[in-house]
């Protein structure tokens, strides 16, 4: 469990009133790690929301292939910065990571449990509305970064 302060602080969880930060802060921990440590790996199960405090993690596309099974490729895709959230396939089925984040420097981290979560979301229809629109929002932002990412590597 983690303080209601703590998520108060983020504008992501702005939406949320006090019964609502406190349920999510009951679920949720704070984790740190260390320079070049994984947070998330790709194709795994999402059982968690990742919020970032402090330090700096990057975000990475993994290609492998099912002909050679040596075969890793990463590309990097973004960094992420304090006040960013990750790891919004928790809340979206299939509920599989579809990339890799890696601690870039020390980072301390909100980990929100995943499944618990979404059961919140099924008894407060205002916390699920809320945390969808958050994520797209999110998830548009990732977006627009490939995009202006795509436009520099044809230029």
């Amino acid at each position: 469990m983690i303080s209601p302060e703590l998520l108060r602080r983020f504008p992501f969880f702005s939406f949320m009133d006090d019964k609502q930060l406190k349920a999510v802060a009951m679920i949720a921990v704070e984790k740190t790690y260390n320079h070049g440590e994984d947070v998330v790996a790709n194709n795994t199960p999402a059982s968690k929301l990742f919020f970032l405090i402090e330090g700096t993690a990057s975000y990475y596309y993994i290609v492998t292939s099912e002909h050679d099974p040596y075969y890793k490729q990463e590309y990097f895709i973004s960094d992420f910065n304090p006040g960013e959230i990750f790891g919004i396939s928790a809340l979206i089925e299939p509920f599989v990571f579809t990339a890799s984040v890696r601690a870039e420097k020390p980072c301390r981290l909100i980990e929100i449990d995943a499944s618990a979560l979404r059961a919140l979301c099924e008894v407060d229809m205002q916390l699920s509305c809320g945390l969808m629109r958050a994520v797209a929002k999110a998830a548009m932002e990732r977006l627009q970064q490939t995009r202006v990412q795509l436009i520099a590597a044809k230029a």
